[in-house]
């Protein structure tokens, strides 16, 4: 269902087609360029376009006998143009092509990923506003802590990937940048002013300097604010798996009719999804690895980083885009179990409000240390022997003489834990902070 939609619309970026389409369209943008400055005579540009049908087929036969893409590209443009493509190619070198036309297609996949992250955050605030008063156990190093709400912590994740937003268009632009000068970036025999009006056709800027290339920190940027992006699709998605597994079972992903979770246990019903975007998570993160590799070539150019962007850049881009539609329908559909919540922050018998027994007593004028014995002693008591914490509490001749019954009864109200998330709320998501009318497919169930 999700591969359907999500791959090819990623995937057309890169193929060998779409990728010579780009190469062409650099070259005739510098023949336009060239036109307007009187170097090559008026026209050319249009009648090249115009006879000229690309052939994936026939230029990767020419390149079998040039072992050269772009020479082999250039010679199949010249067998349909004729006599006009002399004036294609003038001044550039190889890579003034390839590094061009790349920023061109990363320019449309970041529109792509955009895309799916202003998706993806619509469902993180429906579900924030959805949950806002979901109550549920709060956990530090996997052991409960305090009360919070489920909609809190979609709250987190929502101001998260509005970052990351943030952080790809900046990459983006980065990357955005055309380079048409020459074989050691001097200029030798394209004007500076040619680049400059080219990359304005392209809707690019030029680099500012270059060698033979455009400088591959660039690059390793943007890999590395993918695989940043994928990291918070891995946080999210370990949340889940954790909430899933059944002494907790809090959420879990939907499980659809019919679907299988083993081929042994017929039983299980498996965080499948979250799993694999845990897995393809990693897949991206070793990319950024060998996008920084690619930083440090010999001298103005060497080719290294070539074969290692041919993989990394069209497999980052197409997994991101997957794993983002994956989990946006994840957890559109997570299956809620707020009686769960309830039962799981109730587990411990009260010791989730301890601080709030001890800050009282602090409060009230007991020094700190002997407050926090106090309490701690029948904190481990309550969990040694599974008592009832607050019983234990208000038991207590230490405590019960310092704090009245309704002052040690109201240390123990879930909601006070979450009596300022309109003002968190209105930090994440504005001013206003109203909550959007939501369609959720997945509504919240009863669990024993």
């Amino acid at each position: 269902m999700i591969e359907r939609y999500t791959l090819p619309r990623m995937g057309a970026v890169w193929t060998p087609k779409r990728k010579y389409e780009t190469w062409l369209q650099v070259e005739l943008a510098v023949c336009e360029a060239r036109e307007e400055t009187g170097e090559v005579p008026g026209g050319v540009a249009r009648r090249v376009k115009r006879k000229v049908v690309l052939d994936p087929v026939r230029i990767e036969e020419i390149e079998r006998i040039t072992k050269h893409d772009v020479i082999a590209f250039l010679e199949s443009v010249a067998e349909q143009a004729g006599p006009p493509a002399r004036h294609l190619h003038v001044g550039l070198t190889s890579s003034d092509v390839l590094d061009t036309g790349l920023a061109i297609q990363l320019v449309e996949a970041v529109g792509i990923i955009l895309e799916d992250l202003d998706a993806l955050l619509k469902v993180l605030r429906d579900q924030a506003f959805e949950h806002r008063k979901t109550m549920m156990v709060g956990r530090s190093h996997g052991i409960h802590g305090e009360p919070i709400s489920l909609g809190f912590k979609f709250a987190i994740w929502f101001e998260e990937f509005t970052r990351q937003r943030r952080r790809l268009i900046a990459a983006g632009e980065d990357m955005a940048v055309g380079k048409l000068s020459g074989a050691m970036g001097t200029f030798a025999h394209l004007l500076p002013r040619t680049e400059k009006m080219t990359c304005a056709k392209l809707g690019l800027k030029p680099a500012p300097v270059s060698n033979q290339v455009v400088q591959r920190d660039r690059h390793a940027a943007f890999v590395g604010t993918l695989a940043l992006i994928a990291a918070s699709i891995e946080k999210v998605a370990t949340e889940i798996r954790h909430l899933q597994r059944t002494e907790v079972l809090e959420a879990e992903e939907y499980f659809s009719a019919g679907q299988k979770g083993s081929s042994a246990m017929p039983h299980k019903r498996n965080p499948v999804g979250s799993e694999n975007l845990c897995g393809l998570a990693r897949v991206i993160r070793a990319n950024s690895l060998a996008a920084l590799e690619n930083v440090a070539l010999w001298h103005e150019r060497d080719i290294s980083h070539s074969s290692v962007e041919r993989i990394i850049i069209p497999d980052s881009t197409i997994l991101l885009d997957y794993m983002l539609v994956r989990l946006t329908q994840l957890l559109k559909n997570l299956v809620v179990y707020p009686e769960r919540m309830l039962k799981n922050l109730n587990l411990t018998g009260g010791l989730v409000y301890s601080q709030r027994v001890l800050l009282a007593l602090v409060d009230r004028g007991m020094e700190r240390k002997a407050a926090y014995e106090a309490v701690q002693r029948n904190a481990m008591e309550a969990w040694e022997w599974q008592g009832d914490f607050c019983d234990l509490v208000s038991q207590d001749p230490l405590i019960s003489k310092t704090l009245t019954p309704a002052e040690i009864k109201a240390c123990f109200e879930p909601e006070w834990y979450v009596r300022h998330l309109d003002e968190v709320y209105r930090r994440v998501f504005g001013s206003k902070a109203v909550p959007p009318k939501t369609t959720r497919a997945r509504k919240s169930k009863t669990r024993p």
